[in-house]
């Protein structure tokens, strides 16, 4: 863990120094990453859209084929908190306020009658075999989550933001819409703190779900770092090609120009030993 951490303030480092008269480029690389944000958490919601389909959707193209109303406010929706966050997050510290309101944004059209408001009376949910906590248990538990994450803010970033993420999941607050939102708290708390927003991805889902059930059952947290800790790594590779003017190439085309196996560079980059990116579903290098 110390190894990782020591990486990422290294990136971190290089990225603060690469950034320099680039805050424009920055801003159009988080631009084009809304679509991705967006598609990814719903699709591990079990929305049906692709990413093509989101993009369509968040630049008012007409699809191919017939959407419910509800995918389309997800999109949206989503999309609006995302863009939203990037400057609130800098505005404000992370208390109930700030969830409730970023929660009525989310479920606006979709879910008013419980948007912008915590589990209350007879609300109780489930998330596959496991019931979240009683209704009345939410505020005192949501209390100490957020206690919790700032009496550790010495703590390394990968750990508090893994332990935030399984708490807050785990006690599911919301009605509705508890995935989605946290995976927005997580960027709300890394973009506060100077790091780079992450991307939960969609073929991570199992991992994902994993970590769920070692936090249920052991009370741990070592999945959802690792998964925290890549996706960091991950963001900062694909900004630092783009801020140190590298040459962008596919994984591919960098295997054969430099007579290298593809699919030893896949393993590396899953493993994020070498500076490659997961970009619209193709792993790239800044050559």
């Amino acid at each position: 863990m110390a190894n990782k951490l020591n990486k990422i303030h290294s990136l971190r480092e290089r990225y603060y120094k690469a950034l320099s008269g680039k805050e424009s480029l920055v801003k159009l690389i988080s631009e084009a990453e809304v679509a991705e944000q967006v598609y990814n958490s719903n699709a591990i919601e079990n929305s049906t859209l692709s990413l093509e389909e989101t993009e369509k959707i968040l630049l008012q193209i007409d699809l191919d084929r017939y959407i419910t109303e509800r995918e389309i406010f997800e999109a949206k929706n989503l999309a609006r908190v995302v863009s939203y966050i990037e400057e609130k997050s800098k505005q404000q510290e992370l208390n109930f306020d700030v969830i409730l309101s970023l929660h009525k944004m989310l479920l606006s059209n979709i879910r008013d009658d419980v948007a912008g408001r915590f589990r209350k009376d007879n609300e109780y949910v489930r998330v596959g075999s496991h019931i979240a906590p009683k209704p009345e248990e939410v505020i005192p538990r949501m209390e100490k989550i957020l206690t919790e994450l700032y009496s550790v803010s010495h703590e390394n970033i990968i750990k508090r933001i893994a332990r935030f993420h399984l708490a807050f999941e785990y006690t599911h607050p919301f009605c509705d819409g508890n995935g989605r939102i946290g995976r927005v708290i997580n960027n709300y708390l890394l973009i506060r703190e100077g790091f780079v927003p992450i991307n939960i991805k969609f073929i991570d889902r199992k991992k994902y779900y994993d970590a769920f059930k070692e936090f249920d059952e052991k009370g741990e947290t070592s999945i959802m770092e690792e998964l925290v800790g890549k996706a960091l790594t991950n963001s900062y590779h694909k900004r630092l090609a783009y801020l140190e003017g590298k040459k962008i190439v596919t994984l591919m085309d960098y295997a054969k120009s430099n007579k290298l196996t593809h699919s030893n560079l896949i393993n590396k980059a899953k493993r994020q030993t070498i500076e490659a990116f997961l970009e619209k579903g193709v792993w790239k290098i800044g050559a």
